[in-house]
């Protein structure tokens, strides 16, 4: 069977998504009843991390622990990645060891290397461009707390970073309005502009790209921010508070968003980005997002291998 890697969820259809979060949702009610299954017994995956992380760390090691596989953390003081061996040579070597490659890099040509090197599945645990694992969390979360997808608005304030690139080629696709406020300047890359806007046509749903919060906000169910300030941008502090005076999510802006507004943000959480009454709110549901980040993983890594 051809190998089929996991760069970015404008490569899966809205069937293959859906059924992924399925799988998602059956492996956490196995979970919950604390069923063994272990589909992963004799299995590894290598975890390779050029930036550091929490939630992605802790979530894929102890979901692949749970379905019997074993998971290597490899930072970059672990392995030669960049310094004595090519990323050509390295995928190479790593393939004829484990049966998946997980990586959470900078620049996303970086997976797409990988992907040609490798003969094992790459799944992005993150990179510049895409986050598509925390969309698939954010999807399961929505889809657990209204019902479904399709007619749904999300509203998106903040930078215009690689989780909103996700958010952006998955949800039109899914039947979902998408509406998009950036600062001048920090607007999404065009590329997946055009992707969205292609998709909205497609399925009939709205898409919205304004300099406004209030505007993006307006009448929407789903209201999800992130950090202003991503990693490797600390000497842009200062302009990029500037650039996002009033883009803070509070009280004032979701009383023009739908009645029944849910929050997500993907962590960690500075309190600029969104207010303390928000973020710890009944009508926050960061913690169950962030707690689906392992199911969801684990989800993706079964259907890579063609085990579920």
């Amino acid at each position: 069977m051809k190998k089929r890697d996991f760069l970015t969820l404008a490569d899966f259809s809205s069937e293959e998504i859906l059924d992924m979060l399925d799988e998602a949702v059956r492996l956490k009610q196995k979970m919950d009843n604390n069923e063994i299954y272990t589909p992963l017994k004799g299995r590894s995956a290598s975890m390779i991390f050029q930036k550091r992380s929490t939630r992605t760390r802790v979530s894929t090691e102890t979901g692949i622990s749970y379905l019997g596989g074993h998971a290597l953390f490899l930072g970059m003081d672990d392995i030669q990645l960049g310094k004595n061996e090519t990323l050509k040579d390295t995928a190479r070597v790593l393939c004829r060891y484990n049966d998946v490659i997980m990586a959470r890099v900078f620049g996303h040509e970086t997976l797409e290397e990988l992907s040609e090197e490798s003969s094992s599945p790459i799944v992005n645990l993150l990179s510049d461009k895409y986050h598509p694992l925390q969309i698939l969390a954010d999807l399961m979360t929505i889809r657990r707390n209204f019902g479904e997808l399709k007619g749904l608005t999300l509203a998106w304030v903040g930078d215009g970073n690689n989780v909103l690139h996700s958010l952006m080629v998955a949800c039109p696709k899914l039947g979902m309005n998408i509406k998009i406020a950036t600062p001048k300047n920090y607007s999404p890359l065009e590329e997946v502009i055009e992707i969205s806007k292609k998709e909205a046509i497609e399925n009939n749903v709205e898409f919205v790209l304004t300099e406004d919060p209030v505007e993006a906000v307006k009448n929407a169910n789903i209201i999800v921010t992130d950090t202003w300030i991503s990693m490797g941008q600390d000497d842009e502090y200062q302009a990029r508070v500037k650039a996002f005076d009033g883009y803070q999510v509070n009280m004032e802006m979701l009383s023009n968003a739908s009645d029944d507004w849910i929050f997500l943000h993907c962590l960690p959480r500075k309190p600029h980005e969104v207010d303390d009454e928000v973020f710890y709110s009944n009508r926050s549901l960061v913690w169950e997002e962030a707690e689906n980040r392992m199911y969801t993983v684990m989800a993706v890594v079964l259907k890579m291998l063609n085990l579920s």
